[in-house]
């Protein structure tokens, strides 16, 4: 039995599909790691014979990632931790992380938050934002389409006030080579 409310550090689609109660959001900077199109996703924004890419957050010196910071409350930190490892541990790419996070507006707080497995075989960093953009602009899978991911995480992180200029350069040209 958890008994302290859990921070849960979101970057990507938790921001907008929590799936969770939560009894607080903050935004919030994770050090160490930056958000990246570095997974391909073969089950909820592609397929196997067609991945799509997902955000993960990557490792590097020097780098941050802005986000959102969900508490949840103790009496529902074990349902929430469980569902969250149904959602993001489907294909083991992610690994679970308790990471230190700071407050924009001020303290900090440890939050359980999913980060790339760089072993993994759905890891593919180094790619060209022209690259993703072409994937991202037609791959499917059993969440939808994977432009809708990368429309929503862009605009509900706008909405926040978190910039994310390579985020922003994917909505541009993703639009762009749908329209033909």
């Amino acid at each position: 039995m958890v008994s302290a409310d859990l921070w849960v550090f979101g970057y990507g689609s938790l921001i907008w599909n929590p799936g969770f109660d939560v009894a607080e959001t903050r935004i919030a900077r994770l050090p160490g790691w930056h958000r990246s199109f570095c997974m391909s996703s073969i089950h909820h924004r592609g397929t196997v014979d067609s991945p799509g890419l997902v955000l993960a957050l990557d490792m590097a010196d020097e780098a941050h990632c802005d986000g959102v910071a969900f508490r949840v409350e103790a009496a529902k930190a074990a349902a929430t931790i469980d569902y969250l490892r149904e959602r993001e541990l489907i294909s083991s790419a992610y690994l679970e992380r308790e990471l230190p996070i700071a407050f924009h507006d001020g303290g900090e707080a440890i939050a359980v938050t999913y980060v790339i497995d760089r072993d993994h075989e759905q890891y593919v960093a180094g790619m060209s934002l022209e690259k993703q953009a072409q994937i991202i602009a037609s791959a499917v899978g059993g969440r939808g389409p994977n432009d809708e991911y990368l429309y929503n995480t862009a605009a509900h992180l706008a909405e926040l006030g978190v910039a994310d200029e390579d985020l922003d350069w994917l909505v541009h040209r993703v639009r762009a080579l749908k329209q033909g």
